[in-house]
């Protein structure tokens, strides 16, 4: 599939701040790349490079094989975490101010959208917003989806929804580039891109992410004791089921719980993707 977004050593200061830091990243057709990283780590600030809302300090960004234009953004559907509606426009106007923006011819609503079409988007339930703010996003057809945090706030339903239309974008060439704090959701995407402090910690697929690492698994019958000893040693515990997991040696959680009294069976086992975001992010057990 051919690159539909691509920067090379894409560099991006305010002032003294660096925001994005030497990152190279690439989007082809068909593909979803997530964007994973904390707050501040330049998530948004690399997205309004690649649209061209942003010049980069150093580098370089080609959206389409050339530099980010008017010709280019036309190809480009785009979801800002504020979601570029107009409050005080109804729905049918969105959607008419979008078309003629990207001068096409404006097609009906899509199902789920035309009922609305008359309401202000001011005064719509936050999921139905992010519904319309796709539906808008869509309506010229675009190559390329930008979505910042397109799910942020919405309940299980109206998340599983997007995702369903950001797959099957992809899965009809659609190349997508999303921003996401949902380690779910980043488990849908075909690559995933770790940003740490702006710049690029991991790079791959999922299991790519997650390469070797493991975690300590705890299983007692007193699971609630253990979770106050290693969560008070300073230890990030996740409770899957009735076995705890932390990062750490066995050796080193065995001593922690021995000293306390606390007794179980203590293993290591692979780590989840989440696991091994934190660890990338916090600079542990980085490959």
């Amino acid at each position: 599939m051919p690159v539909l977004a691509r920067a090379r050593g894409v560099t991006m200061c305010f002032g003294a701040l660096t925001a994005v830091d030497s990152v190279d990243l690439a989007v082809r057709g068909g593909e979803v790349v997530g964007l994973l990283g904390a707050n501040g780590a330049g998530k948004t600030t690399l997205i309004r490079l690649v649209l061209g809302l942003l010049r980069p300090t150093r580098g370089e960004v080609l959206l389409f094989g050339a530099p980010p234009s008017m010709g280019t953004r036309r190809r480009v559907g785009y979801v800002p975490q504020t979601l570029g509606l107009y409050d005080d426009m109804t729905v049918l106007e969105n959607w008419t101010f979008t078309a003629a923006a990207f001068g096409t011819e404006r097609g009906p609503l899509p199902p789920g959208i035309g009922e609305v079409q008359d309401e202000l988007v001011g005064t719509l339930p936050l999921g139905v917003q992010r519904r319309v703010a796709f539906a808008v996003a869509f309506s010229h057809r675009p190559e390329l989806l930008v979505l910042d945090e397109p799910t942020s706030g919405v309940g299980p339903l109206s998340r599983a929804r997007l995702w369903q239309d950001i797959r099957d974008s992809a899965e009809h060439g659609t190349g997508v580039l999303v921003t996401t704090h949902n380690m779910e959701e980043a488990e849908q995407c075909d690559r995933l891109v770790v940003l740490v402090d702006g710049r690029v910690a991991a790079d791959g697929t999922v299991a790519d992410v997650i390469g070797g690492r493991r975690v300590v698994e705890v299983r007692c019958d007193d699971w609630r004791s253990a979770f106050e000893v290693l969560d008070a040693e300073g230890l990030i515990v996740q409770v899957q089921g009735d076995a705890l997991r932390v990062p750490g040696t066995v050796g080193q959680v065995e001593e922690m719980l021995a000293r306390h009294g606390v007794g179980g069976a203590v293993s290591t086992v692979p780590a989840n993707l989440e696991e091994a975001f934190v660890a990338v992010a916090s600079g542990t057990a980085r490959r």
